[in-house]
Protein backbone atom coordinates (compact mmCIF):
# COMPACT_ATOMS: atom_id res chain seq x y z
CA UNK A 1 0.00 0.00 0.00
CA UNK A 2 2.89 2.79 0.82
CA UNK A 3 4.73 2.42 -2.47
CA UNK A 4 0.91 3.22 -4.54
CA UNK A 5 0.47 6.15 -1.71
CA UNK A 6 3.85 7.65 -2.84
CA UNK A 7 3.20 6.61 -6.46
CA UNK A 8 0.46 8.84 -6.25
CA UNK A 9 1.71 11.30 -4.80
CA UNK A 10 4.46 12.08 -7.01
CA UNK A 11 1.76 11.99 -9.57
CA UNK A 12 -0.33 14.24 -8.12
CA UNK A 13 2.42 16.45 -7.76
CA UNK A 14 3.14 16.32 -11.38
CA UNK A 15 -0.45 18.27 -11.45
CA UNK A 16 1.44 21.58 -9.81
CA UNK A 17 -1.65 21.58 -7.74
CA UNK A 18 -0.22 21.63 -4.13
CA UNK A 19 -3.50 21.52 -2.48
CA UNK A 20 -4.46 18.56 -4.71
CA UNK A 21 -1.10 16.65 -3.68
CA UNK A 22 -1.71 17.63 -0.13
CA UNK A 23 -4.68 15.05 -0.03
CA UNK A 24 -1.90 12.16 0.15
CA UNK A 25 -0.32 14.39 3.18
CA UNK A 26 -1.19 12.71 6.84
CA UNK A 27 -3.02 16.06 8.74
CA UNK A 28 0.28 15.45 11.28
CA UNK A 29 2.26 15.93 8.17
CA UNK A 30 6.11 16.64 8.90
CA UNK A 31 9.09 17.66 6.29
CA UNK A 32 12.70 17.98 7.26
CA UNK A 33 15.63 18.71 5.01
CA UNK A 34 19.09 17.26 6.63
CA UNK A 35 21.11 19.49 4.50
CA UNK A 36 20.04 22.58 5.09
CA UNK A 37 17.90 21.47 8.42
CA UNK A 38 14.65 22.59 7.46
CA UNK A 39 11.62 21.80 9.29
CA UNK A 40 7.83 22.34 8.20
CA UNK A 41 4.98 21.23 10.09
CA UNK A 42 1.15 20.54 8.70
CA UNK A 43 -0.38 20.27 5.05
CA UNK A 44 -1.32 24.35 4.88
CA UNK A 45 2.57 24.95 4.78
CA UNK A 46 3.34 22.61 2.44
CA UNK A 47 1.27 23.70 -0.16
CA UNK A 48 2.46 27.38 0.62
CA UNK A 49 5.79 26.44 0.52
CA UNK A 50 5.35 24.46 -2.79
CA UNK A 51 3.55 27.30 -4.30
CA UNK A 52 6.02 29.89 -3.50
CA UNK A 53 9.06 27.85 -4.93
CA UNK A 54 10.77 29.80 -7.73
CA UNK A 55 10.60 28.09 -10.94
CA UNK A 56 10.74 28.54 -14.28
CA UNK A 57 8.23 27.07 -15.25
CA UNK A 58 5.70 23.88 -14.67
CA UNK A 59 6.98 21.51 -12.18
CA UNK A 60 7.54 17.99 -13.35
CA UNK A 61 8.06 14.72 -11.18
CA UNK A 62 9.49 10.83 -12.93
CA UNK A 63 9.30 8.47 -10.72
CA UNK A 64 12.95 6.72 -10.90
CA UNK A 65 12.03 3.82 -8.30
CA UNK A 66 10.10 3.61 -4.89
CA UNK A 67 11.09 0.71 -2.10
CA UNK A 68 8.73 0.05 0.73
CA UNK A 69 8.23 -1.64 3.57
CA UNK A 70 5.12 -1.56 5.43
CA UNK A 71 4.62 2.36 6.48
CA UNK A 72 8.11 2.95 5.02
CA UNK A 73 9.09 4.17 1.40
CA UNK A 74 12.01 5.62 -0.18
CA UNK A 75 11.52 7.48 -3.91
CA UNK A 76 14.10 8.16 -6.40
CA UNK A 77 12.61 11.33 -8.40
CA UNK A 78 14.41 12.96 -11.37
CA UNK A 79 12.49 16.84 -10.24
CA UNK A 80 12.41 19.70 -13.02
CA UNK A 81 11.08 23.20 -14.11
CA UNK A 82 12.40 23.18 -17.38
CA UNK A 83 15.34 24.88 -16.09
CA UNK A 84 16.70 22.97 -13.50
CA UNK A 85 17.33 19.76 -13.27
CA UNK A 86 17.54 17.95 -9.82
CA UNK A 87 17.12 14.53 -8.40
CA UNK A 88 15.37 13.84 -4.91
CA UNK A 89 15.93 10.98 -2.58
CA UNK A 90 12.89 11.15 -0.07
CA UNK A 91 12.68 8.92 3.13
CA UNK A 92 8.54 8.25 3.65
CA UNK A 93 6.77 7.38 6.63
CA UNK A 94 3.20 6.70 6.05
CA UNK A 95 0.51 6.35 9.32
CA UNK A 96 -3.59 5.35 8.21
CA UNK A 97 -2.20 5.52 4.88
CA UNK A 98 -1.19 8.57 4.28
CA UNK A 99 2.17 10.33 4.33
CA UNK A 100 2.93 11.64 7.83
CA UNK A 101 6.71 12.52 7.49
CA UNK A 102 9.39 13.09 4.76
CA UNK A 103 12.91 13.40 5.10
CA UNK A 104 13.87 15.00 1.57
CA UNK A 105 17.71 15.37 0.00
CA UNK A 106 18.39 17.28 -2.50
CA UNK A 107 21.91 16.35 -3.72
CA UNK A 108 23.81 18.94 -5.92
CA UNK A 109 25.10 17.93 -9.14
CA UNK A 110 29.27 18.04 -9.24
CA UNK A 111 32.14 17.62 -11.36
CA UNK A 112 33.80 14.01 -10.78
CA UNK A 113 36.74 14.59 -9.41
CA UNK A 114 40.01 13.57 -11.26
CA UNK A 115 41.20 10.96 -8.92
CA UNK A 116 38.82 8.18 -10.05
CA UNK A 117 38.68 8.37 -13.49
CA UNK A 118 41.16 5.17 -13.31
CA UNK A 119 37.96 3.38 -12.18
CA UNK A 120 34.50 5.27 -13.30
CA UNK A 121 33.01 6.87 -16.45
CA UNK A 122 30.80 10.07 -17.06
CA UNK A 123 27.58 8.94 -18.77
CA UNK A 124 25.31 11.13 -20.73
CA UNK A 125 22.20 8.96 -19.51
CA UNK A 126 22.09 7.17 -15.68
CA UNK A 127 22.44 2.82 -16.34
CA UNK A 128 19.71 1.97 -13.90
Amino acid sequence: MSKKTIADFWEAMGSNDFEFASKWLHHDFEYYMPQTREYLQGRSNFVAFNAAFPADGQWSFAVQSIISDGENAVSDVKVTDGIRKDRVITFHTLRDGLILRQKEFWPDNYPAPEWRKVWMQVVGTAPF
